[in-house]
């Protein structure tokens, strides 16, 4: 049996001792997929439980959103009781950086759709 310097054992042994010790760098965050409910899948189970057909259920959740978009079109914030506040938001025009050329550009004015969540869904989620 031959025997091995010891130097060559402690330069072997110092690689694994230092991966040992070297804290490990956090896993990166998987991409969970979530199920999807659609407004579809909502009127159906309100259909289920109120005795309505799927058509009457999904015809009344179209007229939901119909009423929220044209609510949001006028200006109004639309309050939904236990799940927040839906209201438009105006942004400013503003200078911009084009990424890849490093160009200055001019970001023009918009409205954007805003949510802000319900104490009662913050707390339950």
């Amino acid at each position: 049996m031959a025997v091995k310097p010891a130097k060559k054992a402690a330069a072997k042994a110092a690689p694994k001792a230092a991966a040992k010790a070297a804290p490990k760098a956090a896993p990166k965050a998987k991409a969970v997929k979530a199920d999807v409910i659609t407004i579809k899948h909502i009127a159906t189970g309100v259909a289920e439980t109120h005795g309505l057909t799927k058509k009457q259920a999904n015809e009344i959740f179209e007229e939901f959103v119909t009423a929220v978009v044209k609510g949001l079109k006028k200006g109004a914030r639309i309050r939904l009781a236990g799940l927040g506040i839906l209201q438009v938001r105006k942004r400013a025009a503003r200078m911009g950086r084009n990424p890849a050329t490093g160009e200055s550009i001019k970001i023009k004015a918009s409205k954007k759709v805003a949510f802000r969540v319900a104490k009662e869904l913050k707390e339950a989620i």
